[in-house]
């Protein structure tokens, strides 16, 4: 286990990060995409918007770049619904690359420096870090239910036919 609090941090980031990507890996597009909620919530559009909320939060918030320069959407709904181009596999590496860069963004920052590009006003790093344990923690768990879902509905479909 890691030990500090910033150590803590990242891991419990980088737990739930993983845990996200496992929830949607080996699904097929077509699963991924299936709608079983009213919302836009499908495995495929929680991945699109955890690639959303790792740019907004680092690569907006903390390196102050644009939305506009990162092909972003201000209205949050956007940030669930994938392109007819997207898939497991291209969400999944976008992820990847967008928490690699988190990661470099992040590692000179100390957890009480101030991201200052951001609605919400200035806001410290520890503050992302624990907002995005919480965000990612609680799609991850919706992907869990989701796929669970999805799997055990095409297992039925196939023992019925």
């Amino acid at each position: 286990m890691r030990s500090g609090e910033r150590a803590q941090l990242e891991a419990f980031l980088d737990d739930n990060r993983e845990e996200l990507i496992e929830a949607v890996e080996g699904l097929t597009d077509e699963q991924a995409r299936r709608r079983l909620v009213p919302s836009l919530t499908t495995p495929l559009a929680l991945l699109k918007h955890a690639v959303f909320v790792e740019k907004v939060w680092f690569q907006v918030a903390l390196a102050g770049r644009t939305r506009e320069e990162l092909g972003l959407p201000y209205d949050i709904d956007e940030s669930f619904m994938p392109s007819a181009h997207d898939s497991v596999d291209s969400l999944v590496k976008e992820l990847r690359t967008a928490i690699e860069e988190s990661r470099r963004i992040a590692a000179p920052l100390q957890l009480d420096d101030l991201a200052l590009h951001n609605r919400r006003g200035p806001l410290t790093l520890r503050w992302i870090y624990v907002h995005m344990v919480e965000e990612l923690a609680r799609h991850a768990g919706h992907a869990d239910i989701l796929r669970e879902q999805i799997l055990a509905a095409d297992r039925a479909a196939e023992e019925n036919s």
